[in-house]
């Protein structure tokens, strides 16, 4: 095993989003390995407990937000520098990964050595939906982009991403790697076994993730009255009354289930007869892992990135082009009948074990070159 490394963690808080979420499924992986993490909070919001062997240091007082304009984030770059040289002390970090843009520019200015960004999205999708608002706004978001990373070390989170910041957004100079999050496998059968008491009775097909246009909520329930299937359609995301608007505007009223955010949504998947996947975009979908791992079937538009690294083999025939409800609708009901799963060679590539070795590689290949 790799000798122990000394590795800092950079997010804007843990508010409880996916990026965030994954950052601390990492630091945690890294610090059950036996290595020394500490995790800089450039705001002390925290919804989402780190491990306790985590180091946490957050810059601000409990609840306060940090400014994120021009002034803002030199403020928080300058109290970032001296909190990590006083976490430093006589032993220098081996590594430093940041997360999301606002947190990798307050570490781009605050010239941290041995800095990585992690990029969780196709960063692409994000400038052409606002280009469909504003070429202006557009051609600034690109700008930004390109200013903050190209020629910089990162950690592209799938294949996808990584071929997108290179042929999209013309990082030539960016130096990326790729590297999946991490999944602890074990633990999310452990969890999946666990049976929560409004989990429906009868056969369901679910969908796990918040109401937002990315996710195209529209398409599946177009999809969903063409399939005509006898299932009910779950939907783990918290209650909206726009998405209910939707679900009787598309004529589904008592034919939708909307279960709210769930802590634990594994026995939902576990139990499901397929999860289905409708988004435009994505990064790397966690939730068809999730599902694969639980032992459910999975569809999914083949959208950019991650859904065609994941869904190899005989999981393939389950991917549909974007924005194509007739092809979903088709695949839904093709799943049912012949579902199809996972082998153990397929997940690994996804494990913790994996993703880890993968970070301490990064790090010992680093220090090894200075």
């Amino acid at each position: 095993m790799t000798p122990a490394l000394k590795i800092a963690l950079v997010v804007t808080n843990l508010r409880g989003g996916g990026a965030e979420k994954a950052f601390l499924k990492l630091g945690a992986l890294l610090a059950g390995r036996g290595h020394e993490i500490h995790l800089f909070l450039l705001e002390n919001i925290v919804e989402h407990a780190p491990a306790p062997a985590i180091k946490l240091h957050a810059l601000t007082d409990p609840g306060q937000v940090q400014g994120k304009g021009f002034i803002g984030k030199r403020l928080a770059a300058i109290k970032l520098r001296k909190r990590y040289r006083q976490a430093e002390g006589s032993r220098p970090f081996d590594f430093t990964l940041s997360t999301l843009p606002f947190a990798d520019e307050v570490v781009s200015l605050a010239g941290l050595p041995r800095v990585w960004h992690r990029i969780a999205n196709t960063l692409s999708a994000e400038i052409d939906n606002l280009r469909r608002r504003s070429t202006t706004k557009a051609a600034r978001r690109l700008a930004r982009y390109r200013r903050l990373y190209d020629g910089k070390n990162l950690i592209a989170v799938s294949r996808g991403v990584a071929d997108d910041l290179r042929e999209k957004l013309g990082m030539s100079a960016a130096h990326i790697e790729r590297i999946y999050n991490p999944f602890d496998l074990n633990e999310i059968r452990r969890r999946a076994e666990e049976i929560p008491p409004d989990l429906p009775q009868a056969p369901y097909i679910v969908h796990v993730g918040r109401f937002a246009p990315q996710k195209r909520h529209d398409l599946l329930f177009e999809a969903w009255k063409i399939a005509a299937l006898p299932h009910k359609l779950v939907l783990l995301t918290s209650p909206n009354a726009a998405l209910n608007a939707l679900i009787v505007s598309s004529g589904l009223d008592g034919g939708v289930i909307v279960a709210g955010f769930q802590h634990n949504p594994y026995p939902w998947m576990r139990r499901a007869a397929a999860l289905v996947l409708s988004s435009d975009h994505e990064g790397l979908p966690n939730v068809l892992i999730e599902a694969l791992i639980c032992g459910a079937p999975i569809v999914s538009t083949d959208c950019p990135s991650g859904p065609r690294e994941i869904m190899t083999g005989d999981l393939a025939q389950f991917l549909v082009p974007v924005g194509d409800a007739y092809a979903l609708a088709e695949a839904l009901q093709t799943v049912i009948d012949c579902p199809a799963s996972a082998s153990e060679g397929q997940l690994e590539r996804f494990s913790g074990e994996a993703i880890a070795r993968a970070y301490e590689s990064l790090a010992k290949c680093r220090r090894e070159s200075e």
